[in-house]
């Protein structure tokens, strides 16, 4: 095999290796309600050396530049990509947040967040409508069950509260007082 064919076969083994591990972490993304198309533009972004343009991107992953759009805004809004400037070039250029750390506390803080408040104000909320049919009604059995049932939501918003304080724990940072973060190839303890 000569030198040039060498390279291509091992140019095409790495091209092959980071594919696969961009699949990787477009599968992931679900875990985290981001479809796997947005996972591959992260994927394709943090492994581009150089900031890239929508049409870099377009040209990248063969999608419409209004896909590349929403997924760019996505990725923005999660903090996980950043728009940033190069002299001499108009169009808007973006690269990947490569602390992952931080993206991973600042969407799941931004989406544990949004769903446990709305959790914490409809057992209020249900609290509230049950005491009125207890007042309301003159079943005793009916009443121990809402008694039951009103227990059951202040265990609920107990829960609620306490993944409150872990999701602060995450967003602020006090996690890694906890878990601190690996630095690359520092080992195991």
């Amino acid at each position: 095999m000569s030198n040039d064919q060498n390279h291509s076969f091992e140019e095409e083994k790495y091209e092959e290796t980071i594919e696969q591990f961009i699949q990787v972490i477009a599968k992931n993304m679900s875990l985290y309600g981001i479809t796997s198309s947005i996972g591959r533009l992260y994927g394709v972004l943090y492994f581009s050396d150089t900031p890239m343009t929508l049409d870099d991107m377009r040209d990248a992953l063969e999608m419409s530049k209004t896909s590349m759009s929403t997924g760019v805004r996505a990725l923005s809004d999660m903090k996980m990509v950043e728009s940033t400037f190069k002299r001499g070039i108009r169009k808007d250029l973006y690269k990947s947040e490569e602390d992952w750390y931080k993206s991973f506390t600042s969407l799941f803080a931004n989406r544990w967040k949004h769903h446990t408040e709305t959790n914490i104000e409809e057992a209020d909320e249900a609290i509230f409508e049950l005491r009125k049919i207890k007042e309301n009604t003159t079943d005793q059995q009916l009443k121990n069950k809402i008694d039951r049932d009103i227990e059951r939501l202040r265990y609920a918003q107990d829960y609620y509260n306490w993944l409150m304080q872990f999701i602060y724990v995450v967003e602020s940072g006090k996690i890694f007082d906890y878990i601190p973060k690996k630095t690359q190839g520092e080992e195991d303890k």
